[in-house]
């Protein structure tokens, strides 16, 4: 038995989706209520108590369930995040490790390890401080899991998954999307900076990897398609993608640098934007994974 947390999510909506056309006996749970599935378990982490009878029968548990974007506006955000992102997970593991379950895979992010290297690849062994509570809280749950896992028999492993894209996308790339759909997103110059992705896809069969390969145990894996996009080009493949026509211009860089001097938050997302977040994923191939879509791969159902 497979039990999956977060299925209602974009990476878990995936991943259930390839459990079950795997003929795997799974059991889901979820913050929303699916009236008349027998297998899917309503559980909101921010008010409910794990309930134990979960782990009956269960040996594996991808647990996807957590805050990863903004959630300002909605009460005491340092609160919520460590509410969800630790508490619940260290909550799940304690209980799936008592429960006899023999593999705990936990998605984590990127952001768990600290800021990207500027020019370099970041790996598993570039750790740093993370600068949000979003990739703090990630980082806190994994150093309480992978504890967990060394003083049980329970295999732990946790995987960092580069920014996802693919059918169902959510966050700042499906903005990113709407944006230049409606034709009002500007025009991005050459930076030479580069950035790291994942389609869903790809990471649901990593995913399906690392909770089989006895090697796996007790580590991080960063996982990525194996590619290095510039800001740059993501523009540019996702005007060819909604059949916009690429302009012939970009706005200079030096505009968006003065735009970023109006506010702390601004700043934070024209860095974002422009700044690089590379990241080697060679560890995990290591293993035998290979990505099979980039994002030169992708067609507009994956977005619409």
């Amino acid at each position: 038995m497979i039990l999956v947390t977060g299925c209602s999510g974009f990476i878990g909506k995936r991943l259930v989706c390839c459990l079950r056309q795997h003929g795997a006996k799974i059991r889901l749970l979820s913050k929303v209520k699916h009236f008349g599935a027998s297998d899917v378990i309503t559980c909101d982490f921010t008010k409910d108590a794990i309930p134990e009878s979960i782990f009956a029968n269960v040996d594996v548990v991808f647990h996807l369930a957590g805050y990863a974007h903004d959630i300002r506006g909605k009460g005491d955000v340092e609160d919520m995040y460590r509410t969800v992102n630790i508490d619940s997970t260290v909550q799940l593991a304690k209980l799936a490790s008592s429960a006899g379950v023999r593999r705990f895979i936990f998605v984590s992010s990127v952001k768990a390890g600290g800021d990207a290297l500027s020019l370099k690849e970041m790996t598993e062994n570039d750790q740093s401080t993370p600068n949000n509570i979003y990739g703090q809280t990630k980082r806190e749950a994994e150093l309480k899991i992978l504890e967990i896992g060394l003083k049980s028999k329970m295999h732990v492993v946790i995987i960092r998954p580069a920014l996802v894209y693919g059918p169902g996308v959510k966050g700042n790339l499906r903005s990113m999307i709407k944006a230049i759909n409606a034709g009002w997103f500007p025009p991005i110059p050459k930076t030479g900076n580069r950035r790291s992705m994942i389609h869903v896809d790809d990471l649901v069969e990593a995913l399906l990897l690392l909770s089989e390969d006895k090697r796996a145990n007790g580590n991080i894996y960063i996982v990525t398609d194996g590619q290095s996009y510039s800001t740059h080009e993501v523009y540019n493949i996702l005007c060819q993608t909604m059949g916009k026509s690429t302009p012939r211009w970009s706005i200079p860089s030096f505009c968006f640098q003065l735009v970023s001097q109006l506010s702390p938050n601004i700043r934070d997302r024209v860095n974002k934007l422009m700044g690089d977040e590379f990241y080697s994923s060679r560890k995990i191939e290591d293993l035998g994974f290979s990505a099979k879509k980039t994002l030169a791969d992708i067609n507009r159902s994956d977005f619409l």
